[in-house]
């Protein structure tokens, strides 16, 4: 732990006002002197906006040359921006459970990206600090620490109102059939999920946190905005202002809506800063503004392997940060970030200083001058931010950084970082100063700086203890909403896809039966027998509704005849999701369905990969074949598998 326990920040600017930043932009009355004056005694107002997977380099800032983002330019210039800004994982729930809570992804409860995680009953978070202290707190966007039902629900964990999203597959969808307030339904008009509908959803939700500010203009707030654009189902309305910019570019259609989502999120900045000069907060108001995790490889081509609009790529030079959103190299974590406080933080300024989502709470904490819980992770940066003269003391710097997600492993110190990117794989260590692109692994070279960052690694992890459901059926119809509140029709079957499996003798499909399986989805389709058909498109997943089957999961395989067994094969989903794909499997052969006694199982861990992927075995004669899948290559508790495959030879009968 990285924090002094139950420490009240005391900084000398913090007995006069600040406030954090804000989105709006119509006509309030004046401001009187009275409530200037009054506003200088209070304490800051705090405002967060987090864009769903935004890109580093997706910024004109940042010299991207297709989007356009003048008002968030113009906020880097009034104010900081951060080159080594990390999120707190590289995906979704996770990074928001760090962010809320102060600790890195070794202690929080929120590890899981499955859409619904919760935190734990009574867990601190941001809003449960500050309330206390007399702060209206109010969440607008995609909360991703609980769904509805569960203990992780927003209202539980100090917010006076969440209004958006509480579960992630339910975000994806812009034209739900409503939206969540405080663990009720708001019905959108129209709308019939995925992209049909009358009601665009997040001009609903920046709305509303437009209201909050207004009306809580005379107090301290917080308002935290994880608004849901750039991800999800690609859609902005044609009236939009930021569709017509895009609209006549000879680009694909989905890069052109994915810029023009950006560029609204951009206006949607600049009128929240209007609003607070209209409201004269300006120089009692910090602004955050930030992406939530590492950015995707979207749209890519031949001419653009890593993205159409390349989020981890330097437009100028070329020098590109491995990976992307969902593992732990550069690309999954460096994130863009910007704070701005006029009359605060030096404007034009940029920043090296190495952070992440940990450290917003104990910064939140010290700016407001309340007490910071006793077991965060993060360190303060409000030194960094107002220069060390007001916050009376020089900018710390981390011992480490740490991250963890399903089977992957990263820490960061200084400018090293230790990568372990799946479980069973060799650790890897690369100088981020002379290789940001983690090229050359130094493992060899550096064994002793190696060994001390794998301790640090051992030392930050904790059996993760999620937080609870008390009624799943209502988070499941959230998850529906996607579809407007329907499941969603079951693909035509066009031609079969065909995985071309690089083995000969391989047991016929058409011989191969389900004999036992320990689960299947059966209500959308993803049947145990989907395995085995032939047939790449149609997916076995494990059971995740009503509620979800915990691992191992397995399948015993019918040869329908003796074989000798030398190699089972198995092939990822194809359908672009990770969901249930097999981390460490073991495969066994036997004779009797029933009776595995005597069998001697092969186990091995396999690579995220939708390429086809062989666990060879003893020459092993038997007439089934059963598969244990024991976990999944993003942590989470199911299984998956579009296509299995068992290569053998009858031999002598």
């Amino acid at each position: 732990m990285q924090i002094r326990p139950a420490t009240v920040w005391s900084c000398p600017l913090l007995l006069a006002a600040a406030t954090l930043f804000v989105w709006g932009g119509l006509f309030v009355p004046a401001v009187t002197a009275a409530d200037k004056a009054n506003a200088k005694a209070a304490p800051p107002n705090i405002v967060y906006i987090m864009a769903d997977e935004l890109g580093y380099y997706e910024l004109s800032c940042m010299g991207n040359p297709h989007i356009q983002t003048p008002h968030i330019d113009r906020m880097a210039k009034q104010g900081v921006r951060f080159t080594q800004a990390l999120a707190g994982s590289s995906v979704c729930a996770p990074t928001r459970g760090c962010l809320m809570t102060g600790k890195h992804s070794g202690h929080t409860s929120v590890r899981s990206n499955g859409g619904g995680t919760p935190l734990r009953a009574g867990e601190e978070t941001i809003a449960s600090m500050l309330k206390p202290a007399g702060y209206a707190t109010g969440g607008f966007g995609k909360w991703g620490c609980g769904g509805r039902g569960s203990t992780g629900v927003p209202e539980e964990h100090g917010f006076d109102v969440f209004l958006g999203y509480y579960d992630q597959v339910h975000a994806h969808s812009y034209y739900p059939p409503y939206i969540v307030r405080n663990s009720e339904e708001v019905p959108l008009a129209g709308n019939k999920g995925g992209s049909d509908g009358d009601t665009y959803s997040h001009y609903v939700i920046v709305d509303a946190a437009h209201d909050f500010i207004r009306e809580h203009r005379d107090q301290p707030f917080f308002c935290y905005m994880p608004i849901t654009p750039p991800h999800g189902i690609f859609d902005i309305p044609d009236s939009d202002p930021a569709w017509q910019i895009y609209k006549d570019k000879d680009w694909p259609e989905q890069a052109k809506r994915y810029a023009a989502m950006v560029s609204m999120v951009d206006r949607q900045v600049g009128e929240t800063l209007e609003l607070l000069r209209s409201l004269e907060l300006d120089d009692n108001t910090i602004v955050f503004f930030c992406g939530d995790n590492g950015g995707a490889d979207y749209f890519s081509s031949k001419e653009y392997p890593r993205g159409f609009h390349g989020a981890n790529v330097h437009p100028e030079t070329g020098v590109e940060f491995r990976g992307k959103k969902g593992n732990l190299y550069e690309g999954g974590l460096r994130i863009p970030m910007i704070v701005r406080w006029p009359g605060h933080i030096a404007a034009g300024r940029v920043s090296d200083l190495l952070w992440y989502f940990p450290d917003v709470m104990p910064t939140v904490a010290e700016l407001a001058a309340v007490k910071v819980p006793s077991d965060l992770d993060g360190m303060s940066i409000v030194p960094e931010l107002l220069g060390a003269e007001t916050a009376g003391r020089a900018q710390p710097q981390h011992d480490f950084l740490y991250w963890e997600l399903g089977q992957q492993i990263a820490v960061r110190q200084g400018d090293w970082k230790a990568i372990q990117p799946g479980k069973g794989k060799p650790w890897e260590l690369y100088d981020l100063a002379t290789d940001v692109s983690e090229t050359k692994d130094l493992a060899k070279q550096q064994p002793q700086r190696l060994a001390a960052m794998q301790q640090l690694a051992a030392a930050a992890h904790e059996p993760v203890e999620e937080g609870t459901f008390h009624n799943r059926e209502i988070h499941e119809k959230d998850r529906l909403a996607k579809y407007g509140g329907r499941r969603p029709a079951p693909r035509k079957r066009g031609k079969p896809l065909k995985i071309d499996i690089p083995a000969a003798g391989l047991v016929p499909t058409d011989q191969l039966k389900v004999a036992a399986f320990s689960s299947q989805n059966a209500s959308n389709g993803k049947l145990a027998s989907n395995a085995i058909d032939g047939d790449a498109n149609t997916v076995w997943h494990s059971r995740f509704t009503p509620a979800p089957v915990p691992a191992p999961h397995s399948l015993v395989i019918d040869l329908g005849a003796t074989y000798e067994v030398s190699a089972l094969w198995y092939v990822a989903r194809q359908d672009g999701g990770w969901n249930g794909t097999v981390a460490d499997v073991q495969v066994s052969v036997g004779d009797d369905v029933k009776d595995w006694g005597d069998a001697k199982p092969v186990k091995v861990t396999l690579e995220k990969t939708r390429q086809p992927q062989a666990i060879k075995l003893p020459a092993t004669r038997g007439r089934y074949v059963r598969i244990e899948a024991l976990s999944e290559v993003n942590g989470g508790p199911w299984a998956s598998a579009a296509e299995i495959a068992v290569e053998g030879s009858k031999g002598n009968e």
